[in-house]
């Protein structure tokens, strides 16, 4: 008597559900990942002033404001321009530490308003070191000798 193996009539077969789940945690990575620099993409022409740069703080509060009059703050964005909304933010994104120094970088072409506004924020919450950043003069060429 003849025992068969059943085994070789078995096609074989590519199971494609892991793919597709390996597949889909690739695109889920790639997209959060490439929110990481949306900062990047606001363009800022920061005001001319002459100095000497000052050393950066490392943890200083950046409050951003955009030439259209958005503010910024951190990584996050004001959801209304008015003092109260800009000052929510600031709140949950700074905490309590009021002592952190704060950095607002505007844009040249900003509503003097925005600033003002983003001062006054700023100044009700407590914040006592605040830097306005600006960019260097551009040098002009010197007369040759």
């Amino acid at each position: 008597m003849r025992i068969r193996d059943h085994r070789a009539d078995d096609e074989p077969e590519i199971n494609l559900i892991p793919l597709i789940d390996v597949v889909l945690c690739l695109i889920i990575f790639f997209v959060i990942t490439t929110t990481f620099e949306s900062r990047s993409v606001l363009k800022l022409e920061l005001p001319r002033a002459e100095g000497e740069p000052t050393q950066a703080q490392e943890k200083a509060l950046s409050v951003l404001v955009n030439a259209d009059g958005r503010y910024f703050v951190g990584d996050r964005e004001a959801l209304r321009t008015d003092v109260d909304s800009l000052k929510r933010t600031i709140a949950e994104v700074a905490g309590d530490d009021r002592g952190r120094g704060v950095l607002l970088r505007a844009d040249a072409r900003t509503p003097h308003q925005a600033v003002v506004t983003a001062l006054d924020a700023l100044g009700q919450l407590g914040f006592r070191n605040i830097a306005i950043a600006t960019a260097p003069e551009p040098r002009a060429a010197e007369p040759a000798r």
